[in-house]
């Protein structure tokens, strides 16, 4: 199953970059910013997470420690499942699983139009980021991607049935941790 999800994310990141190239004069993403991944609540479904576990048992010895002790520290400051926290894998400003991350990690910094017609913009856009340029007063003077990014519509995308994948549950990435 994880052979047939590494080709999916192959072919869904050439769909995503395309959409990042289309949209760059409104995005602020680049190398070393971690707006997104500073505070979020992180969906992961079980099978992106066993795909995650691949890259973390690659890491080296220091950072898996490093990744295991950001983990406890959140866990043991967590006093709601609807805490938003650093993600645990952030280490200096740099995702240390970046090849093995997540789809919603993937389409951070995009707009989009979800299947309820409303408009998802990255949250950086607050802080007057990613297509702050463009919108003012709870409006967006431009057309979003007229695709649902969502992570549970990803799932189920003719992609993700192409491939035949079976994604199974999806939970906070700090709650897949005992």
């Amino acid at each position: 199953m994880l052979k047939k999800y590494e080709k999916f994310i192959t072919d869904f990141q050439k769909k995503i970059d395309k959409y990042f190239k289309e949209q760059s004069e409104y995005i602020c993403c680049k190398e070393g910013c971690s707006a997104c991944c500073e505070i979020g609540d992180y969906p992961f479904t079980q099978l992106e997470m066993m795909y995650l576990m691949q890259g973390f048992k690659s890491l080296p010895q220091n950072t898996q420690i490093e990744v295991r002790n950001n983990l406890m520290q959140i866990k043991n400051n967590r006093v709601s499942t609807h805490l938003f926290y650093k993600c645990p894998f952030l280490i200096n400003n740099r995702c240390s699983v970046y090849q093995y991350r997540g789809i919603t990690c993937r389409t951070f910094g995009l707009a989009y139009l979800c299947k309820d017609k409303t408009v998802k913009l990255p949250e950086c856009v607050h802080e007057g980021l990613c297509y702050s340029n463009v919108y003012k007063d709870n409006y967006l003077s431009v057309e979003p991607i007229k695709e649902s990014l969502n992570l549970l519509d990803i799932t189920v995308s003719k992609l993700a049935k192409d491939y035949k994948l079976e994604f199974g549950p999806s939970r906070s990435l700090i709650d897949w941790f005992p």
